[in-house]
């Protein structure tokens, strides 16, 4: 028997992102019934994917936001990363979007 190892990785993909959804919003609320539309939705956009090149960066874009959520979960938990992740979000906050793009000047 074959087993396309490319779809039971996305499967697994998507199975993961699931249970994240149930665990950020459990029940049937309307935050996990939205995030569950855009999930399904961003999963079915990428069905039509044909390079691999393409599939692989979806797939990494699913895999950096499980990571992203996981990061920010563990950072409420440890007092020396939530301190820095404060920082970098005030830090952010407080650029203008104007700044954001332009690169720093030298003061010589």
């Amino acid at each position: 028997m074959y087993i396309n190892m490319g779809n039971t990785n996305t499967c697994q993909l998507f199975r993961d992102c699931l249970r994240l959804i149930q665990h950020i919003a459990p029940g049937h609320s309307p935050k996990g019934t939205a995030l569950k539309t855009m999930l399904r939705s961003e999963f079915v956009k990428s069905s039509t994917l044909k390079s691999s090149d393409e599939i692989e960066n979806a797939k990494n874009n699913a895999v950096r936001a499980l990571s992203n959520y996981m990061l920010y979960e563990s950072g409420s938990k440890d007092n020396k990363l939530k301190k820095s992740m404060d920082r970098f979000n005030n830090e952010t906050l407080s650029s203008s979007p104007n700044k954001e793009n332009t690169p720093p000047t030298s003061k010589e």
